[in-house]
This record gives structure tokens, C-alpha cells and sequence, in this order.
């Protein structure tokens, strides 16, 4: 055979993780040589080109001409050289490293593992079968009146509730009376599916943080919040996100809490919504209704709901924002306490034209339904351009006492 004949021998570690041999064969034709590369038992074309002067070059295909996107790379005009060892490590590790992530899922160790959901007859069930005899102690379930009121009220006021209910109604004012206990798995439990059933979380989320922000708390620690009604305040919004038919009215308010003008801390409105409910009760505002259903959680429930969606209404249809917040829960609470039968009655027709597949309509406008009062007016128009901070369940101005004065 004359002349030089430039033969390149590689071998080359392909993606499917076998070793391919890729080395010259040899034909004969008319007494010339012809090399052609082979790869795993198969011949590859190429060119071959003949020079007169008796020097055979061999010009090898790019990379896309082999199959299995083998590492070889393609070879550089005038210096030919092979990927290292090292080069060829390093990218196998890579490609392991991005096929590996399509397989990747959040590790969870033992004592991560997400606590199951509550729903808020298993949590009524703890409490029902906690001893509160402390707690009893301190409640106030009525308005102490002495004199010509309690005279007047007894004539003109609303019924007493039953006697039978009274254990009941007791036991609301003693939950109320309860703090978030970090050693209760009930407790936490509550606080983890209040956070997972309006984020959409499947995880349980750290006791203390910022992401209770998120729901609409004021800091890192829900507990901070719950001093004006105490747990009470967790349960009927763990009620309101339990239940089927209540869980779309709880996502829309969730909803427009996040809206960027109309935005609103959800957490501290829905414990504003628990004490205007309490103070409802503790007035006898809701012992007609109790007696009639002889019951006095499910009343206490509804009412709270049928505030929630009242104020919800309101704030969505008249553009209320934060400035607004403080009238505006006046305003819901005097309208709620003194028509608690037409609120209960509007939710019921709201979750029946919701069940009926119907789009439910806002605030009623004819003259029975709720009335903006005086003060709302006024003051809130005089509070537009200046800036005014959210009022919590515990930070009332002093002016603000009487309807709306915390428990």
C-alpha cells in the first residue's frame, strides 16, 4: 500500500451508556484503498478522497451523522484531537444530573409527614369533651343591665334563650375564652387546614413565619390575633373553609383580600366577623333564632357567614379599601345585630342560587336592605388621601367604642 494513510481508532462512550468502536475497514478497488469508519458492526459512509501524490485523507462525518449522539465532537480542520477522559467524566455526570430531575420529589421524613385535615365537628368534639371549668368561670354570656334598662329589655327586648341551650351557649363563650395551644394536636391541626384549605397547600407550613401573612394574618405568630375572640375565632373560619358550601364564598373573600386596590388582611376580617357574631349572641340578638332551632352553634355559625358574605358584598360593590375598613365594620356590625333574620335569610338564598348553578347576586338595593349609615358616609369620605392602617380585632381607636368595641 503506498504512501500514508491517516487512520483514526476511537472509541467513545455513547448516551446509552454503551462503548462504540469506531475504526477503519479497508476495500480494495482496482488496486486502491478505501477506508470507511465502523461503529458497532455498521459501515458509516464518508468520503475518501485520492491524491496523486499517493496520500489518502481521511475526512470523518460531524457529529450529527452518528446516531446515539455519541460524545465524539467534531474534529477541528488541521489539529484532530479527542475529548479527554476528564471532559468525558464530567458531561456524563451532567446528563445524569439533568435526566435525574425530571424524577425529583420532596423528601419527607417522618416527622414531616402533613397532618391531616380537621373538620370542625371533630374540633367541637375536643372542646365538648375538654374540661373548661376555668374558662366558664370568666365568660360573660350576657349583657349585665341593672335598673330602668334591665326593666326596658325585659319588656321590649328580645326573648331569653332556652334553658336547655344555655350549657351550650356557655360553651361558645368558653372557646372563646381559649387560647392557641402549641401542645394541643387539635389546635394545630385547625390552624394547619385553615392555612392548606385557602392556599391549596398540601404540606403543613412552620408554626411561626411569615407565610401566615399570606391568609391574611398581622405577624409571623396567628396567636397574636386570636386575643379578641380566642380559638373561636379559628373555628368559624376552619367552619366556613370545611364546609362544600361555603368553601367557594370562603375562596371568593380569600379572592379579593388579594385583590391590588381592594386588598384586605382575610385572617383579622374573618375574627372581626367572629366578634361582631359573639357580641350578636352575648346581646340575645340570635335567642329567637337559637329557640327556634333549639341549637346554638350551627345558629352562631350561619350568622357569622352571613356577616362575612354581607360585609364581602359590600366591600366588593362599593370599591372599599383598607382606608374604608374601620367604618365599614361598623357599619356591618350595627346592620347585622339589629337584622340578624334577614342576613341569615340572604345567605340561605345565596347558597341556594350558588347550588342551582345561578350567579349569585350582590347587596340587595331596594329599601329593606343594608343601609349605609351617616357616619360611613361622612368620615369616610373625610379619610379619602390620607393614609389610615388596618384596625385589628385587638387595636380599636378609642373612638370607636360602643358597636364596634372589642370583646
Amino acid at each position: 500500500m503506498e504512501g500514508d494513510v491517516g487512520v483514526v481508532g476511537v472509541y467513545a462512550e455513547g448516551l446509552n451508556g454503551l462503548s462504540h468502536e469506531c475504526k477503519p475497514t479497508e476495500e480494495f478497488s482496482n488496486g486502491h484503498s478505501h477506508l470507511k469508519p465502523v461503529m458497532n458492526g455498521q459501515t458509516l459512509g464518508h468520503s475518501v478522497k485520492d491524491h496523486t501524490n499517493g496520500n489518502s485523507q481521511l475526512t470523518l462525518l460531524p457529529i450529527s451523522a452518528l446516531k446515539q449522539n455519541g460524545l465524539l465532537q467534531t474534529l477541528a480542520a488541521g489539529g484532530e484531537q479527542l475529548m479527554t477522559e476528564e471532559e468525558n467524566t464530567e458531561l456524563e455526570q451532567a446528563r445524569d444530573e439533568w435526566e435525574a430531575l425530571e424524577n425529583i420529589q420532596p423528601a419527607l421524613s417522618e416527622d414531616s409527614c402533613p397532618t391531616p385535615l380537621i373538620s370542625f365537628n371533630e374540633a367541637l368534639q375536643h372542646f365538648q369533651t375538654t374540661d373548661l371549668g376555668e374558662l366558664l368561670k370568666n365568660i360573660q354570656p350576657t349583657v349585665r343591665r341593672s335598673g330602668l334598662a334591665a326593666l326596658t329589655h325585659f319588656l321590649f327586648g328580645p326573648p331569653r334563650i332556652h334553658r336547655e341551650l344555655l350549657e351550650e351557649r356557655d360553651l361558645v363563650f368558653a372557646i372563646a375564652q381559649c387560647s392557641l395551644d402549641n401542645s394541643q394536636p387539635v389546635h394545630m391541626r385547625v390552624l394547619q387546614t385553615v392555612y392548606k384549605r385557602l392556599t391549596g397547600s398540601r404540606l403543613d407550613c412552620p408554626r411561626y413565619g411569615t407565610h401566615w401573612e399570606t391568609i391574611g394574618f398581622q405577624g409571623t405568630d396567628p396567636a397574636t390575633d386570636l386575643r379578641g375572640t380566642g380559638f373561636l375565632g379559628l373555628m368559624h373560619t376552619l367552619n366556613l373553609v370545611m364546609d362544600p358550601e361555603t368553601l367557594p364564598l370562603a375562596r371568593d373573600i380569600y379572592k379579593l383580600s388579594q385583590h391590588p386596590t381592594q386588598n384586605f388582611p382575610f385572617s383579622v376580617m374573618s375574627i372581626n366577623m367572629t366578634r361582631i357574631a359573639l357580641h350578636a349572641l352575648r346581646e340575645e340578638a340570635l335567642s329567637k333564632e337559637c329557640n327556634r332551632r333549639q341549637q346554638v352553634v350551627g345558629v352562631l355559625n350561619e350568622f357569622y357567614v352571613a356577616t362575612f358574605l354581607h360585609l364581602h358584598q359590600l366591600w366588593k360593590s362599593q370599591q372599599k379599601t383598607i382606608s374604608d375598613s374601620g367604618f365599614v365594620l361598623k357599619e356591618v356590625e350595627m346592620f347585622a345585630k339589629k337584622n340578624p333574620k334577614q342576613m341569615l335569610r340572604r345567605l340561605e338564598l345565596f347558597l341556594k342560587e350558588r347550588r342551582s348553578g345561578g350567579a349569585p347576586r350582590g347587596p340587595s338595593p331596594d329599601p329593606q336592605g343594608p343601609q349605609r349609615s351617616p357616619c360611613l358616609e361622612e368620615q369616610g369620605s373625610s379619610s379619602r388621601g390620607k393614609e389610615m392602617h388596618f384596625t385589628g380585632v385587638c387595636d380599636l381607636p378609642p373612638d370607636m367604642e360602643g358597636e364596634a368595641r372589642l370583646i
